[in-house]
């Protein structure tokens, strides 16, 4: 293995650039959804489809949980990208050690909170007493981890803002597969049910976190911190707070809207949120490419502004949207074929008759969704390129649309439509999302050319 991946992504054709950095973080998050998928392949195996439909009635509430803490940490990134663009390395490392303030901090806030009014919020989600045992005792290890969750995101977005993106992938690798064996002895061999399972990822995710800390020590010298730069200094966290609380809060306000729909669904009854369940895991797996693309039109963008190269940021976006609309393509006929099958891994294999009701409404769900993943793709693309061009702020408004669309849905139409409008409460957040990001992005690249411009201006000599 190389001393170390950081790669400059202000010189070079973009398209391979993009394609080399995206391609490491579209593994790790497949390796991520596949420990996240065999937690729920082996409670809805072993544990039976209640298990699953507590388990899974936690999505939404984790979502925005660790959507927060996870936005958080990749604003803190952004900087740090700007000025690894500058090549203001001291600067960097200032961001870094005011990072560990902050992010230590949020953590322990977090988990504080989250662990003491678990049971209050999934008793507010109407969630059915056959699935609540379950829905506790799984969440709360989850949150008990939010500062093992901290560490590993703190430690890869600065990583990647560096532009490695390799790094990270081989612990998350590593973590996967340590998440695989440790469900497998906690749930199967153990029989400590769906504890077993939070244990698992609690477990798995702290010893990621730690030793990727300890690779970053002795790998990284550009990241080996000073006295001075462990000082907590007003102008670098009021920075950091200032991107990363907006990118946090943004998908706190898009889950809302999720916990929303995750409430309505409930209201439906266990063959629905089975459904929901079974068939989010597949969403999020082939949602992936999207995610990845997400963050590399983040670094992308941070980087390039921090050079002053807007054009090549315009010229990355345009790649991607290329790739992503061939990749919509393309999931939507894995979906419409093989929607059932994939869910079916999560059921029950003993229990037919449950499965013969769940699994055609998990294919509506899938097939509907995969028709609007062009729209999707808008969503992560422009909203993350915004994000690196330095307007975090503007992320939380995308996300406002997001939870008023899926909000709508939940209150109103799946009372009236029932399963029907639950498939389509996703498509309807994105593509109100992408009436205000699109023509937003653009808006951002005019001003900051304006300002570039100024700047220019500003030191050229008089005559």
């Amino acid at each position: 293995m190389p001393k170390n991946n950081v790669r400059d992504m202000t010189v070079g054709t973009p398209m391979p650039i993009l394609l080399s950095f995206m391609m490491p973080l579209l593994l790790g998050l497949l390796f991520q959804q596949f420990y996240s998928m065999v937690d729920t392949v082996v409670v809805g195996n072993f544990l039976g489809n209640e298990a699953l439909a507590g388990v899974g009635s936690t999505n939404s509430i984790n979502f925005l949980v660790l959507g927060l803490c996870n936005g958080v940490c990749a604003g803190f990134a952004i900087p740090v990208a700007q000025k690894f663009g500058e090549k203001d390395f001291d600067g960097l490392r200032s961001f870094v050690g005011n990072m560990i303030w902050l992010g230590g901090g949020i953590a322990i806030l977090v988990t504080l909170v989250t662990t003491l009014a678990c049971g209050g919020i999934l008793t507010a989600m109407n969630t059915p007493a056959d699935t609540f045992r379950y829905a506790y005792d799984y969440i709360f290890l989850i949150f008990l981890g939010i500062p093992a969750t901290m560490l590993y995101n703190l430690l890869s977005g600065i990583l990647r803002s560096l532009g490695d993106s390799r790094t990270p992938l081989f612990f998350l690798i590593f973590s996967s597969l340590l998440n695989v064996g440790l469900d497998l002895l906690c749930v199967v061999t153990l029989k400590m049910g769906v504890a077993g399972a939070g244990w698992a990822t609690l477990v798995s995710q702290l010893i990621s976190g730690i030793l990727c800390l300890v690779y970053m020590a002795k790998r990284f010298p550009m990241l080996h911190l000073e006295k001075e730069n462990l000082k907590f200094q007003r102008y670098f966290a009021r920075r950091l707070l200032v991107m990363g609380l907006p990118m946090g809060l943004q998908y706190s306000v898009t889950a809302i809207g999720s916990i929303l729909l995750q409430t309505a669904v409930n209201g439906l009854g266990s063959v629905a949120m089975a459904a929901v369940t079974a068939s989010g895991k597949v969403i999020n797996l082939f949602a992936c490419p999207y995610d990845a693309m997400g963050t590399t039109a983040a670094t992308y963008a941070g980087q390039n502004l921090g050079a002053g190269k807007l054009d090549r940021v315009n010229t990355g976006v345009k790649h991607c949207a290329i790739l992503g609309t061939l990749y919509a393509l393309v999931a939507l006929a894995a979906m419409y074929f093989g929607g059932a099958p994939m869910s079916g891994l999560f059921l029950d294999s003993k229990d037919m008759d449950s499965a013969a009701q769940i699994l055609p409404l998990a294919r509506e769900l899938l097939v509907t969704n995969a028709a609007f993943y062009t729209a999707l793709m808008g969503v992560n693309l422009f909203r993350f390129a915004i994000q690196g061009l330095g307007y975090s702020n503007l992320a939380v408004i995308a996300g406002v649309f997001e939870m008023i669309a899926r909000g709508g849905v939940a209150l109103g139409l799946v009372p009236v439509l029932g399963f029907t409008a639950v498939c389509y409460a996703s498509p309807a957040a994105w593509v109100l999302a992408d009436l205000f990001l699109v023509p937003c992005y653009f808006y951002c690249v005019k001003k900051q050319k304006a300002q570039q411009g100024e700047k220019k201006t500003a030191v050229l000599p008089e005559g």
